[in-house]
């Protein structure tokens, strides 16, 4: 079964989701990869404001392909999350961060402050970019359009389909038991 989310991410909701469930998201997620987490860090080591109010929101760890004619968006496949490792703990303990969607497992800090917190973490599948794009229907550059598809954008999703890959207690589809 297939449970339906629509954003933004409440804590009762995220912390309801269990590693393996399918869901398929609808609503506004937000795009940030390596470039503009490193800017948010800037920001917030400044003291200043982001560009966008994380709290409750999803990050989609993604840097879309330029949209062909007559689409909103290209390409718009995962990249691989443990790069924004080093970020994540602060977006979520101190930003509010509720979701992230990426590739591949993250470390045990991010994993900690997520259970701290009820953040959860989807994988969405690599190699589709082209079939995520169609769920996407529209894309607005809103933070940092310097950084190109590194940009923060807005995103507007139906029924993207996602793996909740590790759950708000720290439950992980990546996790193997091990023969002894």
């Amino acid at each position: 079964m297939t449970r339906q989310i629509t954003l933004p991410l409440d804590e009762k909701t995220a912390r309801a989701l269990r590693a393996g469930d399918r869901v398929e998201v609808s609503g506004t997620i937000w795009t940030a990869r390596d470039a503009a987490h490193a800017r948010f860090f800037e920001l917030l080591d400044a003291g200043k404001t982001l560009p966008v109010d994380l709290r409750d929101q999803t990050i989609y760890f993604v840097g879309p392909c330029p949209a062909p004619p007559g689409k909103v968006i290209g390409s718009a496949g995962p990249t691989t999350s443990g790069r924004m490792d080093r970020y994540s703990p602060r977006l979520i303990t101190e930003c509010g961060l509720r979701g992230m969607i990426g590739k591949g497992d993250r470390n045990a800090e991010v994993v900690s402050a997520m259970k701290r917190c009820g953040a959860v973490y989807f994988a969405a599948t690599g190699g589709a970019g082209a079939l995520i794009a169609r769920c996407i229907k529209s894309c607005e550059v809103v933070a940092f359009p310097d950084l190109g598809p590194e940009a923060v954008h807005k995103l507007e999703v139906e029924k993207f389909p996602l793996i909740v890959a590790i759950d708000a207690s720290g439950k992980s589809c990546y996790a193997r038991e091990v023969d002894k």
